[in-house]
């Protein structure tokens, strides 16, 4: 039997939260009062933001994750420490999908370690969830669902302790729970070991990049003299097009929104900015605004919003070799009492160092070489990411049953 129509699979059950989970108490130290400077005293501590943006899996393992911060050492708390196999949930999100996110506690031995800020932690009161299953019962797709509608607020949604203890929870037999446990764990473990390859690739073409883009090392056959020069030496700059938001507006068929812009030309549902090209191709993109400096090369028309430093070459210059070298060597920096932005006379100083165009090309092929073996092991991890994602659809709903 499978789950249809709130029909529970065959030996599952429900229960409040409160019945399965005793809550322990937690802390609310901000991130002003943690670092990073660990030692054998130090007093581990779980932040909401960390469980949304900082850690990849729902296992919490302090054997191998090494982004978990401390507290300060004049800071001594008195809040129940986390035990093996304690539940973490974050009690706010900026987003629906982030309503519930949840850790559990693994490999914590003799580490002392609490809940922190905005969060919840549970403690399995009689033995009705399995280790390592408790990570999973939020992923849920189902409980995800009813989990939206107990979230309030506006900009930012938050589950009420209350509303929580509620909460009904669904549960497989204990030796399900198990090897479902034991599945996904495997998937878990081929999807960290394909980001540590990705991490791996990425150190690599940094390290080797940042000494062929400054000449330290160099391919057989090249000898001459680099060129150092001022980027407005070698680029003509422009911003991009300056676009003032008015509003958003459905297409005819409501079915997509699209920005309306003052200057821009409504055309069937579409808009003409979005229609026409403002930039011709062989140029450089550089972000002006949030992440200052970084660059990609364009081998073909494309727009750009004035956040963009347009860059074109004044001569005969391969663009892959310049925007590697602009992100690989470049520090950009602006002094700003308020969002940083750099400008074209801004950037215009800064200095890159040129070889001959065979030599730009030679090292601009070799970046595209190890860019397109990082792009095959991406596109594994995403397949990855999604073949888990449909067992746990699966198996966490019982539509698929393992054996006993």
């Amino acid at each position: 039997m499978t789950k249809n129509n709130n029909i529970l699979p065959e030996g599952w059950k429900t229960k409040p939260i409160n019945q399965v989970f005793e809550f322990i108490g937690t802390s609310s130290y901000s991130r002003n009062d943690i670092n990073y400077e660990i030692d054998e005293e130090s007093i581990y501590y779980i932040h909401y933001g960390d469980i949304h943006a900082t850690y990849k899996n729902a296992i919490l393992d302090f054997e191998t994750e090494t982004r978990i911060p401390v507290l300060k050492k004049e800071i001594k708390s008195t809040t129940n420490y986390l035990e093996e196999g304690d539940l973490i949930i974050a009690d706010a999100s900026e987003d629906y999908e982030g309503v519930g996110e949840a850790l559990e506690v693994f490999n914590i031995k003799d580490k002392k370690a609490i809940a922190g800020l905005h969060t919840f932690a549970l403690r399995d009161k009689n033995n009705d969830t399995a280790h390592g299953y408790r990570a999973y019962l939020f992923k849920n797709p189902e409980i995800k669902k009813r989990l939206k509608t107990i979230a309030t607020g506006s900009k930012v949604y938050g589950i009420s302790k209350g509303n929580l203890e509620k909460f009904k929870i669904t549960l497989p037999p204990l030796p399900e729970q198990q090897k479902i446990a034991k599945i996904l764990a495997t998937w878990d473990k081929a999807i960290k070991l394909q980001q540590q390859l990705i991490d791996n690739k990425k150190q690599y073409k940094k390290t080797v990049m940042k000494k062929l883009l400054t000449g330290e090392v160099r391919f057989k056959g090249f000898n001459d003299k680099w060129k150092e020069v001022k980027m407005s030496d070698i680029f003509s700059m422009q911003a991009g097009k300056d676009i003032d938001l008015i509003s958003y507006e459905l297409n005819k068929s409501n079915t997509h929104i699209y920005p309306v812009y003052s200057n821009a030309l409504q055309k069937d549902g579409l808009y003409g900015w979005y229609n026409s090209y403002q930039f011709e191709e062989n140029k450089i993109t550089v972000t002006a605004r949030g992440s200052l400096g970084k660059a990609n090369p364009r081998y073909e028309k494309f727009n750009a919003i004035g956040r963009l430093l347009i860059l074109t070459p004044k001569s005969k210059m391969n663009i892959k070799f310049a925007s590697d070298y602009i992100n690989e060597i470049v520090n950009i920096f602006v002094e700003s009492t308020g969002v940083p932005q750099l400008t074209a006379p801004q950037f215009s100083i800064y200095k890159i160092k040129l070889p001959d165009i065979n030599e730009q090309i030679k090292i601009a092929n070799y970046s595209s070489i190890i860019d397109s073996e990082l792009k095959i092991l991406e596109n594994e991890l995403l397949s990855f990411q999604k073949q888990k994602q449909g067992l746990m659809q699966q198996l966490l709903t019982g539509k698929i049953r393992v054996k006993n």
